[in-house]
């Protein structure tokens, strides 16, 4: 994964990669406090951190590998225990570099006949390489991406299994979008994808989102909003207002702010403007017009993303079932808010 916290929304047109170390600040604003109609179930943090552990046991999950295929199915096999409709978008990517991504973006879907959807989201692949690694040997090692991708898959995996537990659903209907290929590019060395059409330039990264944004799982598919769940799971771990998504959507990134706040997470809901990142948002709000926020780690004092983002410590010695609490309970009171 790569995210670039760029100076400027004017810069959607011609993004460099998905990650520097440089912040803008975006304008926050106010909504009303939003109705806790009804008690959302339980979030078990334990077992996300299960789910997480999970994954990382197959090893890194990058595309062409053994292990991607492994963690695919898995969450494949996940998603129908607890009775989602899944969906494998099965796909060709072709990265920076030349290389084709045997990729998949999997979609699991709870009550598919309601027409107010909201749409959840996480990147489930592994970085092909740490490099921001401090050691240079170690470079060139694949990262295990337990919070870099296996912790939002973690969260959503039992929001999956919470609502199928819990006696009253979510009024509405609720669409689990696992995004492949989100982590390959490389800044320095990318020439960028040049076809016709596209209105800005991910330079290898993000491919998994942007495809489901160009080739909906169901022809014609809207969502009311989404979120995207990014690097979750670190102790300690703090949300800013991520620029774009207050750009694109400030009343659901306020609300689910209010509601992170009314459940006492403030400490990791942090109610201050952040960075403009380029992530698996994007895609969704520029070509198919889902108002989607992003729910990303950043480090409010220095700039950044945790610690270990791209190196081999990426462990699961960084999963916090606190932070795991804070963001799976916040996203089901956020569902059973709807109507």
């Amino acid at each position: 994964m790569s995210k670039t916290l760029l100076i400027t929304i004017a810069l959607l047109t011609a993004f460099a990669s998905c990650k520097t170390d440089k912040k803008t600040e975006s304008q926050t604003s106010t909504t009303e406090q939003p109705a806790q109609s009804t008690s959302a179930p339980a979030f078990d943090a334990d077992s996300a951190y299960q789910y997480i552990a999970r994954q990382v046991a197959f090893g890194p999950r990058v595309p062409n590998t053994a292990a991607h295929v492994k963690g695919g199915d898995y969450l494949v096999a996940k998603l129908k225990e607890f009775g989602f409709a899944v969906i494998e978008q099965k796909f060709d990517a072709k990265t920076w570099d030349g290389k084709i991504l045997k990729a998949r973006n999997i979609i699991g879907s709870i009550n598919p006949q309601a027409s107010k959807r909201i749409v959840l989201t996480s990147h489930w692949d592994s970085r092909p390489r740490s490099d921001q690694d401090t050691t240079v040997a170690d470079r060139a090692d694949a990262v295990l991406a337990a919070n870099d991708g296996a912790s939002g898959v973690g969260v959503l995996l039992e929001l999956a299994r919470s609502i199928q537990q819990a006696k009253q659903k979510p009024g509405v209907g609720v669409d689990l979008v696992f995004f492949d290929a989100e982590d390959w590019g490389d800044g320095e060395k990318a020439v960028g994808d040049k076809e016709p059409g596209n209105e800005f330039d991910y330079i290898g990264f993000c491919l998994g989102s942007r495809y489901w944004a160009k080739n909906p799982h169901i022809p014609g598919y809207k969502a009311y909003y989404g979120i995207l769940l990014d690097m979750v799971g670190a102790k300690g771990a703090t949300f800013a207002k991520e620029g774009y998504s207050m750009q694109f959507a400030p009343s659901i990134m306020n609300q689910v702010w209010q509601t992170a706040s009314q459940l006492g997470y403030s400490q990791y809901f942090v109610d201050t403007a952040g960075g403009s990142i380029t992530d698996d948002h994007i895609a969704p709000n520029i070509i198919a017009k889902i108002p989607m926020i992003d729910i990303i780690h950043t480090n409010l004092q220095t700039g950044g993303f945790f610690h270990a983002w791209h190196t081999n410590e990426d462990t699961m010695e960084n999963i916090d079932r606190g932070t795991l609490k804070a963001v799976g309970q916040t996203l089901l009171q956020t569902l059973y808010n709807e109507q």
